[in-house]
Parts: C-alpha cells; structure tokens; sequence
C-alpha cells in the first residue's frame, strides 16, 4: 500500500470514532430523541423529587410513553411541580398515580405512571393529584441509625438451654461438699 490509501484508511476510522462518540454522548445525554411528537402536557406535585432531571423518561408499564420538560418549585407548597409531555397515543384515567421511581439500584430516574379504574381521562394541562415522591436511600439510612440509637442499648440475651444431663454412673453433686 502506498502512503495516500493508509492515510486515507487512517481518515475513515479517525471520522468512525468521533462519530461514535457524538452518539454516545448524545446518548448519556439523553438527547437523541429530537423527535417533537404530538402530545399532550399533565402536571404532578411532588415532596421530593430526588435526582429527577428534565428529559427523564415518562414510563408506563416500563413502556416509555413521555418526557419530562419541565421542573419548577412551588413558591406556596413549597413542593416540585414537574411538567411532562405524554405521546397522544397514550390516554391515563383520572385517577392515575405518579411515581418517581428508579432503575436498579443507581440507575436512571424517571416517572412511572399507574392508572386506575376511573373512566374520565385526564386532559392536556390537567394535575395529576395522586402522587409518590422519590425515596432517598440517605434519609432511610438516617431515620434507620437514629431510630437505633434512640431505642438505646439492645438488652442482654440470657441463654435458657436446659443444663446438659450427667452421664450414667457420675455421681450426683451434694450441697455444700466441695472437692
């Protein structure tokens, strides 16, 4: 091969590997879905919202049906309302609770969504009223180390296995001789 067709060669995978990694990046990012489906916007008030970010995936049944656009505290609750955009092909009852969930064990956060029974479906700008907050594995530590520590020390355990029998033929002990 001459110098041209190795350079060329060194060129092509050159521009392969910063393609790959645009598109890991974007993908870490979450940002590779530049799509802008029709959807319809719902709203959920929430205590915590732990590591929630925008563009978190919206989940129903583990199927992806939204984003999250949109997170903004509540100057009067004082709570997290965030504002997600659902997929037109996807209704939810009224009564439809929204969970802020993560996957596995410091995987990505997102929004899972249970529907009820209700039959009324929930309209674009409505609220989601019923709502669980993220659960944060540093205040279940604390409230578990405390709850220990006020109850005090544990109390002794006292051993109450029965004495072990004597072997056949060993002689009974007397009260009060000692040898």
């Amino acid at each position: 091969m001459n110098r041209s067709t190795i350079d060329l060669w060194v060129g092509i995978f050159v521009v392969i590997g910063i393609g790959a990694l645009a598109f890991l990046s974007l993908k870490v990012g979450n940002l590779t879905s530049v799509r802008n489906a029709p959807g319809y916007h719902l709203e959920a008030a929430f205590d915590n919202i732990g590591g929630l970010k925008q563009r978190a995936p919206v989940k129903a049944a583990g199927v992806v049906v939204g984003r999250v656009e949109r997170i903004r505290l509540d100057p009067q609750s004082y709570q997290a309302v965030v504002t997600m955009r659902v997929d037109q092909g996807y209704q939810f009852t009224k009564d439809t609770i929204a969970s802020i969930l993560t996957s596995g064990l410091l995987g990505e956060v997102y929004i899972g969504l249970d529907s009820g029974g209700d039959t009324q479906m929930l309209a674009d700008g409505a609220r989601i009223g019923k709502t669980q907050s993220a659960v944060v594995l540093e205040k279940l530590i604390g409230q578990f180390m405390f709850d220990k520590a006020a109850a005090g020390p544990a109390p002794p355990v006292v051993s109450e296995t029965p004495a072990s029998p004597k072997p056949a033929g060993a002689p009974a002990a007397v009260a009060g001789s000692s040898k």
